[in-house]
C-alpha cells in the first residue's frame, strides 16, 4: 500500500478512541524483564532501553554517562535536533506491519499534522530519513533527529520500532512519533518534584535510571506548565517491582499515563517547538484557546 506525504487531514483521534479501546496482550506476553509482577509485561513501552522506550545516539549515552554536555541529550532546546523545514522524513518497512497497523501509523501522523505545521513525507533516495518498523521487541525511538555521519555516508540508522503490541492503544503510536520529532518523558522534567512523588522503593533495582530528572538546561517546557495528562507521562506503575505505583502525582482526582493521544499542552509544546518561527497560523492552538 502507498504511504503518502501527510500534511494537516481530518482529526482521527476520536475514531481511535471509539475503534480501538485499550486492551492489554495475553498474560503470557514477555518481552522484556522475567518479572511478573513488571508492567512491560502489559506495556511495551516499558522496555530495556533508556527510560524505556528510548534510543540513545553515542552523542546521547556520552552525555548521560560522564553527566556533561548535556546539550547532546536534549532533544527540546537545541533546534539541532529539529527536523529541518518541520517535515519528518520516513521509510516504511510495510511487510512488518498488516493494513490496519499501517493505518494506525498513517492517523497518527495525520493527528499530529492536523494540529501543527508539521509534515511527513516518504523518503527519497539517499536522504536521512526516520525508519519505522516492527521487526524488534517493544516500542521505541530516538529523540528528535539523529543524522550524525549522514554527509559522511556512515550513519547509522535512525529507528522507530512498533511491534504487534504497540498497536493495543493507539496513543502508544503519537507518543512515539513525539519522541522522534524531539519530546521527553514528561515525568523527567526539572521541575517534576512539584507534581509527582517517586516512591523508589517500589522501582524494580536497576531501573531507578529511568527516572532520572533532566536539567533546566536540558529540556525546556515552552512556558506550559506540568501537565499530568501528557501522552508523554509515565504511567503510575512504570518499571514497579511489586505491583504498587512508582509515581503518585500531588495533585488530587488527576490520573497520569494515558494513552488516548495528545493532550493540549502536548499540542501547544509542539507547535512552540516548531512552528511559531515558520510564519504558518497556529490555528489550532488558537481556536482551542477561543473556547476556554
Amino acid at each position: 500500500m502507498p504511504f503518502p506525504s501527510i500534511h494537516a487531514n481530518d482529526d482521527v483521534e476520536a475514531k481511535h478512541a471509539a475503534n480501538h479501546q485499550d486492551t492489554e496482550p495475553p498474560a503470557s506476553f514477555v518481552d522484556g524483564p522475567t518479572n511478573h509482577l513488571d508492567i512491560f509485561s502489559v506495556d511495551p513501552e516499558l522496555g530495556e532501553h533508556f527510560e524505556g522506550d528510548i534510543l540513545l545516539s553515542p552523542y546521547q549515552k556520552l552525555a548521560i554517562e560522564t553527566d556533561t554536555d548535556l546539550s547532546e541529550r536534549n532533544g527540546l532546546i537545541s533546534s539541532t535536533k529539529r527536523w529541518p523545514n518541520r517535515t519528518v522524513v520516513y521509510h516504511i518497512v510495510q511487510d512488518d506491519f498488516d493494513e490496519e497497523q499501517l493505518q494506525m501509523i498513517k492517523d497518527a501522523m495525520n493527528d499530529i499534522a492536523n494540529k501543527s505545521c508539521i509534515k511527513f513525507r516518504p523518503k527519497e533516495k539517499d536522504e536521512h530519513a526516520v525508519t519505522i518498523q516492527g521487526s524488534e521487541c517493544g516500542c521505541f525511538s530516538s529523540v528528535g533527529l539523529q543524522n550524525e555521519g549522514h554527509k559522511e555516508g556512515d550513519e547509522e540508522p535512525q529507528l522507530l520500532n512498533l511491534s504487534s503490541n504497540c498497536f493495543k492503544k493507539y496513543g502508544t503510536i503519537v507518543h512515539e512519533i513525539l519522541h522522534t520529532l524531539g519530546f521527553y518523558h514528561m515525568q523527567s522534567t526539572y521541575d517534576r518534584d512539584e507534581f509527582v512523588k517517586i516512591v523508589w522503593e517500589n522501582i524494580e533495582p536497576g531501573k531507578e535510571h529511568n527516572f532520572k530528572k533532566y536539567t533546566v538546561n536540558t529540556v525546556t517546557d515552552f512556558g506550559v506548565s506540568y501537565d499530568y495528562g501528557s501522552v508523554m507521562h509515565y504511567p503510575e506503575k512504570a518499571f514497579s517491582n511489586n505491583g504498587n505505583k512508582t509515581i503518585i502525582p500531588l495533585q488530587e482526582n488527576v490520573e497520569i499515563g494515558q494513552r488516548e493521544g495528545m493532550s493540549e499542552s502536548d499540542v501547544i509544546k509542539l507547535n512552540r517547538m516548531y512552528c511559531e518561527e515558520s510564519g504558518e497560523p497556529i490555528s489550532y492552538i488558537t481556536d482551542t484557546l477561543k473556547e476556554k
